[in-house]
Formats: C-alpha cells, sequence, structure tokens
C-alpha cells in the first residue's frame, strides 16, 4: 500500500483539479440557469412533493425513495469528511460545500427526472432504471452505460464500502481499549459479518429497526449542533468570518490547490451529497410518481438536507468547540474532541453511536445501487444464485478490508472511483437535458392551472411508443 498510495493520490489529484472542478462548476451553473435556478426557487414545492402517496397501493413513494438515496448520502462522510475537511483544508472548506450543494441541486433534479421520464416496468408493475438506462436508451450508446456500471460497481461495492468500514473503525480511537492492531479488524469483522446475514436474507428486523432509527437519528444530530449554537451564539459571528475568510484567502488556494480549502470542500461536499455522480437515479427511478419531475425535486431535496443540514452540523459543532483543528486531528478524532468540550464523555458516545447507524444504513444502500448496476450488465435481470452467493461475500470482505486501511488510501480509493462516475454522467445528463426542461415547464405549467401534474410524453414532444412505463 506504501508503493501505490502515491500513485492513487496522484490520480486523485488530477481528477478533482482541473477535471472535476472544472466538470462540476460548469454543470451546476448550466444546469442552474437552464432550469431557472429551479433549485431555489422550488423548494417549497419539494416539501409539498415528498408527503405524496405513491399512485398504487403498495409501490414506492416519493419519500421511500428520497430514504433510499439518503441512506446513502446520509452517512458517515456528513461527520468525518466534514471534520477531514476543516482539518485538512481548513474552515473556507464549509463554504465550498454549501456551493457545491446549491449548484448540485439542479444537477440532482435534471439527473432523477431523466431517471423517472425513462425508466422501465417491471414484472410486478414497479419500476427501476437510473443513468446506465437513459443512456443505452437515448444516446444509443451501450459501451457508456457498460463503463458507467462498473464504475458504479466498484464505487459502490467497493470504494464506499471500504471507506465507510474505515470511517466507523476510526471512531473507536477516542476509547482507551482502542489498539492500532487489533480493534480495526474486530470492528471491520463485525460489521462485514451483519452486513453479509443482511445481504443473504437475515437481519431484516435490523434493517426494519435501522430504517427507521436514522432519520430520528438525524433529527438528533441537527438539534445537538442547534442547540450548541444557541449555547455559543454570541462565537457564531467570529465563526462565520472564519469560514468566510478562509474560503476567499485566494492566495493560500493558489499556492497549492490541491491541499486548500476549495479541493477538500469540493472532494468532501461531492462524496457526501453525490449531486452529479449518478447513484441518486437508480433510487428516484423506483419512485410511483404522477410526473417525472415530482421526483426530481424529491431528489433536489435530498442534497439540502445531506450538505446544508447535516453535513453543517459537524461543521458548526466543530468550529464552536474551540478545539484547534489540524491535520493529525483529521477525521473521527477532531469530531469527538470538538463534541467532549461541551458534552464531556458523553459526546464521543453519542458520536460513536450515531456514525453506526449512519455506516450500516449507508452500507445497505450503496449496495441497492449496485444491484441495479448488476441486473444491468446481466440483460436487465439479477444474476445467478451462485454469483450472487460470491459477490455478498465479496462485499463482506471489502467492508473487512476497509476497517484496516490507511485513512489517505480509504479517502484516495473511494475519490477516484466517485470521479470516474461522475466524469461520465455529468456530460451524458448534459447532452439529455432538453427533455428535462420540456418536462419541468409541463409541470409548472400544470401547478398554475391548479392541477396536481401528470405526464404525458406527447406533451413535450416525446413518442410515448418509445418509452417503456410511460406509454
Amino acid at each position: 500500500m506504501q508503493n501505490i498510495l502515491p500513485i492513487l493520490e496522484s490520480i486523485d489529484d488530477f481528477l478533482y483539479y482541473p477535471v472535476l472542478i472544472v466538470v462540476l462548476t460548469f454543470a451546476g451553473i448550466y444546469f442552474s440557469f437552464r432550469t431557472k435556478f429551479a433549485q431555489i426557487r422550488l423548494c417549497a414545492e419539494s416539501l409539498r412533493v415528498v408527503t405524496e402517496n405513491p399512485n398504487e397501493k403498495g409501490a414506492i413513494s416519493p419519500f421511500q425513495a428520497l430514504m433510499v438515496s439518503t441512506a446513502s448520502r446520509v452517512g458517515t462522510g456528513n461527520i468525518i469528511g466534514v471534520s477531514t475537511a476543516i482539518c485538512l483544508g481548513g474552515p473556507g472548506a464549509v463554504f465550498w460545500m454549501w456551493i457545491l450543494a446549491v449548484l448540485g441541486g439542479a444537477s440532482a433534479l435534471v439527473e432523477s427526472t431523466l431517471a423517472q421520464i425513462y425508466k422501465k416496468r417491471d414484472d410486478d408493475g414497479g419500476s427501476y432504471g437510473g443513468p446506465a438506462y437513459y443512456i443505452e436508451q437515448v444516446l444509443h450508446s451501450k459501451f457508456i452505460a457498460v463503463l458507467f456500471s462498473i464504475f458504479l460497481i466498484a464505487t459502490y461495492a467497493f470504494g464506499f464500502n471500504a471507506l465507510c468500514s474505515y470511517n466507523l473503525q476510526s471512531t473507536f480511537t477516542a476509547y482507551e481499549f482502542y489498539n492500532a492492531e487489533t480493534t480495526p479488524c474486530i470492528i471491520g469483522l463485525i460489521l462485514a459479518l451483519i452486513v453479509a446475514w443482511c445481504l443473504f436474507g437475515g437481519g431484516k428486523r435490523i434493517v426494519y429497526v435501522t430504517s427507521r432509527l436514522v432519520p430520528l437519528m438525524g433529527v438528533i444530530y441537527v438539534a445537538v449542533a442547534i442547540f450548541l449554537m444557541i449555547l455559543r451564539a454570541n462565537e457564531l459571528p467570529a465563526v462565520f468570518k472564519l469560514i468566510f475568510d478562509d474560503a476567499f484567502n485566494f492566495q493560500a488556494i493558489g499556492s497549492g490547490i490541491a491541499g486548500s480549502c476549495l479541493m477538500y470542500g469540493v472532494k468532501r461536499g461531492l462524496y457526501s451529497n453525490e449531486a452529479g455522480v449518478g447513484s441518486a437515479p437508480n433510487a428516484a427511478a423506483s419512485a410511483d410518481t404522477s410526473h417525472p419531475v415530482k421526483q426530481g425535486l424529491v431528489q433536489m431535496l435530498s442534497v439540502y438536507i445531506d450538505t446544508i443540514l447535516i453535513c453543517s452540523a459537524t461543521a458548526f459543532m466543530c468550529l464552536l468547540s474551540g478545539v484547534e483543528a489540524n491535520a493529525d486531528a483529521a477525521g473521527a478524532k477532531y469530531v469527538q474532541a470538538a463534541i467532549s468540550a461541551e458534552f464531556g464523555t458523553v459526546g464521543p458516545l453519542f458520536i460513536t453511536f450515531s456514525m453506526i447507524l449512519f455506516a450500516f444504513t449507508t452500507l445497505l444502500g450503496n449496495l441497492f445501487y449496485v444491484d441495479n448496476a448488476l441486473a444491468f450488465l446481466n440483460n436487465k435481470k439479477m444474476p445467478g444464485k451462485t454469483f450472487l452467493t460470491c459477490y455478498r461475500i465479496i462485499c463482506a470482505l471489502i467492508i473487512l478490508a476497509g476497517a484496516v486501511l490507511p485513512m489517505s488510501a480509504a479517502w484516495a480509493l473511494a475519490d477516484i472511483t466517485m470521479a470516474f462516475m461522475t466524469v461520465i454522467n455529468i456530460p451524458c445528463i448534459i447532452l439529455l437535458g432538453g427533455v428535462v426542461y420540456k418536462a419541468l415547464d409541463d409541470y409548472q405549467r400544470q401547478r398554475r392551472e391548479g392541477k396536481d401534474p401528470v405526464f404525458k410524453a406527447e406533451s413535450i414532444g416525446i413518442n410515448p411508443d418509445t418509452l417503456d412505463y410511460w406509454k
């Protein structure tokens, strides 16, 4: 790993600067103008839509699809990722996370609406889809669709799951029993066994309980941050000043952009909210809704929940604590030290419990996306039992291996695989975006007429016979 790490870091640096910095900025600004800043104008509408029931009884609702994508988005990156960004890039990284979230909201709207328009109907009357499907159907490029699916599997079954496992075990460094040689292995093994049990059909009660605890835990986590902000309200202006001063310290950014607050804000922001990566559309396509734009708005909301709400909660808990941020404290150490400053020994326990819940649901949410990619590669159906057994064993082993990786290697692997997905997905949705803008206009026209929008392909110039679900 010591020999491979410099190579990984070089690839990582190149992919994010100049490639992704340019691609993400251009795409976010472009989609913002083409949708007339729908990510800002239609925030209230997204809150209304998320509470709607599915059209058919038993189908996946917009809220349930939101929870699947949020389970993957809201995870260890919201805690450890933010801490790492502040410690290694500086407090200005928080500002660039916010900017990426606002711009990324438009990208999330476009990619998820596309997934809804071109989704497929399954044998049970439900739906499925995602970037691989709209790339194949509209761009007529099986090769690019297959390439995207391969990188999705590499990202969510390998890169993200290994990093998630590492981040979870790192929270235990705050306890006296932690041993650098044995504790990561033990925690990785326990986590791998539990996830494997769930993947092989067991542990349904665990999945049921955690899927309901995570939204509650998210609310409690944000409430704790708000409580701290109220307690230290007199220090808030200084913290905001610190964030903005560092964010616009262009001399520091220019002297070394690879390690700047801008770069860490983009890296950790993209890892956290996944806007434009092409993952959330896989969940969005499964929702039963009357108009594709509705689910686009719901997924746009997920980006804000993840970054503006939960990542900001971590940032303010850390920056208001008075605990010094430095490279040695990057990761769990900084968060736990920060919350200990206010809550004593209860603080690290709270962070550890939050991480356990967030990590577990993130792992399962990630593997939902992988199943969709595997089905696409296998002629739109899940592979056979033997293949799935081997695949699930490998997934468990990756989780075990991730716990013992060095921090820099874990982050670099996740960053690289995610970057390749993004570099494929964003140009594709730019090319296909025209149909989304027409669908958005159609949706808003029906809302102005006082209707509950219903999608008809011909109303935006699409031949219904070319669509599978909506015809």
